[in-house]
């Protein structure tokens, strides 16, 4: 049965102090995977008619995205948004699992647990970065239950061999996971609004919380690892069954991505060119400063939709 006003969806169980205002600060419990933190927005149907279900990049930490989402929901009350974090990446929130075939796994399960809920409502996946891939993954398993992706300045192939790729790969290898996250403890003095003095105070709040959490660090740099060792050819074959519902964004300067780019936007012909954005003043982790850009262009998809 489908959540009135701001009551969680039955897949969902309330996390933190309780409230019933948007969003909701909820707990994905995995039968096998553990528990992954989730940000959930009501639909201002009774029955939505979209789920909009977000995968982020890494550190998949929901806090980072909520002006995107409010954004996104303020332009689409009747669109229900799921943000899903990574397991694993989320402090407190302790987690079985972070390896990226688990993450994988996660979203494949949020999908099936969305369309147990919602019968016939479409579900419509955004990822960022890493987590663009992961929702590519999740499509070729529930093809018949996804129907958009829009994937955000998206690592979808060779990311060791990107510029950020051959210049930090050595950092997500062993022993370095395991001796950052415990040289954490250091960070704990420094003054991130001195040393980030251009990122809001939500996103310092954030990157905070992050460093407080030596489990959560080695969780999102070994999956870094996981992902330099797994991400390599494009799917194409992928990509071109189903690019009539795949909308991308790309930041037009992106050292996670650089020209491989240029492979996958050769696929779409020119009269499909409107679900291929580039611009050139939003980075690739655009949810720290540039939210308003990516969720303006979403909405535009939105509509499209009929949404």
């Amino acid at each position: 049965m489908a959540p009135h006003k701001n009551e969680l969806p039955p897949f969902l169980v309330p996390f933190g102090q309780s409230s019933n205002e948007s969003p909701r600060q909820a707990i994905f419990n995995h039968p096998t995977l553990g528990s992954a933190h989730s940000l959930w927005w009501n639909s201002l149907n009774p029955s939505p008619e979209a789920v909009f279900l977000f995968v982020p990049g890494n550190p998949g930490i929901l806090e980072f995205y909520t002006e995107f989402f409010t954004l996104l929901h303020t332009e689409h009350p009747r669109l229900a948004i799921f943000g899903h974090a990574h397991l694993g990446h989320t402090p407190n929130v302790p987690g079985r699992e972070y390896r990226l075939r688990a993450q994988v796994e996660s979203v494949i399960e949020a999908v099936d647990a969305i369309r147990g809920a919602f019968g016939k409502a479409k579900i419509i996946l955004g990822g960022h970065s890493v987590g663009a891939w992961i929702c590519l993954q999740a499509l070729e398993a529930r093809p018949s239950d996804i129907s958009q992706l829009f994937l955000l300045t998206p690592t979808l192939t060779h990311i060791a061999d990107t510029p950020n790729g051959r210049r930090l790969s050595w950092f997500f290898r062993f022993p370095f996971p395991s001796l950052i996250s415990w040289l954490s403890y250091l960070t704990r003095p420094l003054p991130l609004s001195l040393v980030f003095p251009n990122w809001p105070v939500l996103q310092i709040t954030v990157l905070r919380s992050l460093l407080n959490s030596r489990a959560a660090i080695f969780a999102c740099l070994s999956m870094a690892h996981e992902e330099m060792a797994t991400i390599h050819e494009l799917d194409s074959a992928l990509l071109d069954e189903h690019r009539h519902r795949i909308y991308l964004y790309y930041a037009a300067n992106d050292d996670w991505v650089s020209t491989h780019k240029a492979k996958i936007t050769r696929m779409y012909m020119p009269d499909e060119m409107e679900r291929v954005v580039e611009n050139a003043h939003v980075p690739h982790a655009f949810c720290l400063s540039h939210s308003a850009e990516v969720a303006s262009r979403c909405s535009l998809w939105l509509r499209t939709l009929s949404l």
